[in-house]
């Protein structure tokens, strides 16, 4: 699942904003609750996630594992892998200053079943990611547009 949104907001806030990850419970509609459980917010960081998705709650454990901030030329990166038993995540975010107010985000995320149970999953999967991210990226511009 990829989307990209872009927003009239200096890329450092946005930047700011969401690689504080416990900014899911506003702008990841299906995040229930996001805590930051060791680490500062750089590489090494951990999550503790919980989401309800294709009606049953998941619990992940993400891992911030790339953490390189934007600057006026070159783009910021922000990685996690996250864990949650049957599904392996890793999430990408991208943050691109199209502007001095002005910020492009593509957010990107992989999907990745292990077990049984996962696999059989995984042919409903595409359907259901599509709409998570239209519904994630309406409502990522949404909050976006909200910072000062």
């Amino acid at each position: 699942m990829e989307r990209t949104v872009t927003v009239d907001k200096p890329v450092g806030r946005v930047w700011d904003y969401m690689t504080d990850f416990r900014s899911t419970e506003q702008w990841d509609p299906p995040t229930v609750r996001t805590e930051r459980t060791s680490g500062d917010g750089g590489v090494g960081t951990t999550y503790h996630n919980v989401s309800s998705f294709l009606g049953s709650e998941q619990r992940v454990t993400y891992e911030v594992v790339e953490h390189t901030p934007p600057t006026a030329t070159t783009p910021g990166r922000f990685v996690l892998h996250g864990d949650a038993g049957s599904i392996k995540l890793v999430d990408t975010i991208t943050f691109t200053a199209e502007a001095a107010d002005r910020t492009s985000v593509t957010y990107h995320a992989e999907f990745v079943p292990d077990g049984t149970a996962a696999k059989l999953a995984a042919p409903v999967m595409p359907v259901a990611l599509k709409v998570l991210g239209d519904k994630v990226a309406a409502k990522l511009e949404e909050e976006l547009n909200k910072l000062p």
